[in-house]
């Protein structure tokens, strides 16, 4: 395989035209970009389908000055006083500012709030577009305020077909089909893992999936799934061992992502504990016990 970096940075689309799927979309923000101006927009849909790519060949696409926050990283209502509002209200030369806040899920209900207010006192100057995977966590009045587009996945045959390009350009061999289509299905529709799969599985130009390869890209649902079922300690402690994890971010990620899936109506308790533990693992020399303490304060909540 070429030595380039991530395939999933080499090979996010620059144009629209490389974009796979979501046609209708594709065409509005055609339309924005002879337009050269947009509506404020929220792109909302699973990890993985292209949110965040949609929104940066906006801003590559119309004369604007852009400033790109991800709000997972920044959630708090000292993001948008600071960094937004003072972007917001800058003077540029461009005729048109735009801020992306990626994740905006994250935000805080106060930061949301917050952000409703900027837009509204910005609105001649200033485009906002947010993105996230779960619209029903951004507020009504700032949804009301948006274009909301649902991003949908394309179809596994699309995939496919995306996949087998990257891999000639690659000149990577695929000695088993059956290879990429457990690629596919074990991460549909998250492209961006199918692509990292790809490559971490590519040795000597050859696609060989083994056993530990596969646990590791798929222990993050099987943790979901033990907590929305059976709900064992130690079977989760063994799915995490057995997928040797050295970064948790994912799994914390995931797992507020989809709190409602097995802890429904306590999503904000949800949200406090992996908060209060993903902090904690900045100072843990053992992440795997810290992980497994929050594991546990998420089996208590059932």
């Amino acid at each position: 395989m070429k030595d380039h970096g991530l395939l999933v940075e080499k090979y996010r689309p620059t144009n629209l035209d490389n974009y796979v799927g979501n046609e209708s979309i594709k065409k509005s923000i055609s339309n924005y970009i002879e337009q050269n101006d947009i509506q404020n927009l929220i792109f909302y849909g699973p990890a993985g389908t292209g949110k965040t790519t949609l929104a940066k060949l906006i801003v590559k696409n119309i004369d604007c000055d852009h400033l790109y926050i991800n709000a997972s990283d920044e959630r708090g209502i000292e993001t948008i006083r600071d960094k937004v509002s003072g972007f917001a209200s800058t003077m540029s030369f461009k005729p048109l500012k735009v801020i992306i806040l990626d994740e905006a899920d994250f935000l805080t209900i106060q930061a949301q709030a917050s952000l409703r207010n900027v837009i509204e006192t910005f609105s001649r100057t200033t485009r906002f577009i947010l993105t996230c995977n779960y619209v029903e966590r951004i507020i009504d009045p700032l949804q009301s305020r948006c274009q909301t587009l649902k991003i949908v996945p394309p179809s596994k045959l699309d995939v496919v077909k995306h996949l087998k390009k990257i891999i000639d350009k690659e000149n990577i061999e695929v000695n088993d089909l059956d290879d990429l289509s457990i690629v596919v299905n074990n991460n549909y529709p998250d492209v961006r893992k199918m692509l990292n799969t790809i490559q971490v599985s590519t040795q000597d130009n050859v696609l060989s999936l083994d056993t530990t390869a596969l646990v590791s890209s798929n222990y993050i649902d099987a943790v979901v799934k033990e907590l929305s079922n059976v709900r064992s300690w130690t079977t989760i402690r063994q799915i995490i061992a057995n997928a040797n994890v050295k970064d948790f971010e994912e799994l914390y990620r995931t797992l507020y992502d989809k709190s409602s899936e097995y802890a429904p109506g306590k999503e904000g308790t949800v949200a406090f504990h992996i908060n209060e533990y993903s902090y904690q693992s900045n100072f843990r020399i053992d992440k795997e016990i810290n992980c497994m303490a929050l594991i546990n304060q998420l089996i208590k909540l059932n």
